[in-house]
């Protein structure tokens, strides 16, 4: 099977898979620019209500295929943040599934979703050092806001490879999970996220992403769409409720 994004969508959510087990799922030139257009189709499909990245068997991304990337160095670069970028403004929860090596362009992808969670054993590092490349300053911030300016520096500084124990324990992820846990913890939280008000998510998303003058907007949405009323309902009957806005209304 060529390099290529599998994606499928099941119970509202969507998984989009990195597909290139010959090269460590690194990302081809191919591959970098189907990302921004695979991600608005299933951001205007209102049955997708949370979406998983993750890569193919035991690797999340060992960052892009060099070889694939013709051209200027900075012209790749424009590739890999323009995937990244269109990640980061996905407006529904986004999720990385990383299990073994998630490296250089991998590790973008990963900061740009909202959460990640890993498996035991998994490798991460920010590697433009060892190729003499400047990381491109929205990515730099992305990484400060995740994990501070000192293990920024440190990731940046030398492109070590630190393993998952440090990577919860600076923030680079959120949650470990023993060996052959990973799946069925994201399935399980996945659930979680998908039961909940998108609306809430949506607003949520964008004040964590810096933009808060909207707190009237959103608060206008919340009593016109419905939700409100009946999360408030449903916790006095005891029930599970019933949401209805998404973010293609």
């Amino acid at each position: 099977m060529e390099p290529q994004l599998l994606h499928s969508v099941t119970d509202s959510v969507a998984t989009v898979v990195i597909h290139h087990p010959a090269k460590r799922n690194a990302m081809t030139a191919a591959m970098w620019r189907a990302l921004p257009p695979l991600l608005g189709t299933l951001a205007a499909d209102p049955a997708v209500r949370a979406l998983v990245l993750t890569g193919e068997g035991g690797t999340f991304c060992a960052g892009a295929d060099i070889s694939t990337l013709q051209g200027s160095p900075k012209e790749a670069q424009e590739l890999a943040v323009a995937a990244e970028e269109a990640l980061a403004a996905f407006p529904k929860p986004t999720l990385a599934a990383i299990r073994g090596h998630c490296v250089g362009g991998g590790s973008q992808l990963a900061a740009a979703c909202d959460l990640r969670f890993a498996e035991e054993g998994s490798l991460f590092g920010v590697t433009p050092a060892k190729l003499g490349i400047v990381y491109p300053a929205s990515s730099t911030r992305r990484l400060v806001s995740l994990v501070g300016p000192a293990t920024a520096k440190y990731l940046l500084f030398s492109g070590e490879l630190v393993d998952s124990e440090r990577a919860l324990r600076t923030g680079l992820v959120d949650e470990v999970l023993p060996e052959g846990e990973l799946g069925k913890r994201v399935a399980e939280f996945t659930r979680i996220l998908v039961s909940r008000s998108q609306l809430t998510q949506a607003a949520a998303k964008e004040f964590a992403n810096g933009r808060t003058d909207r707190d009237e907007h959103w608060a206008g949405l919340a009593r016109a769409s419905g939700d409100t009323a009946e999360g408030v309902a449903a916790f006095l009957e005891r029930r599970q409720p019933r949401f209805t806005w998404t973010t293609s209304d």
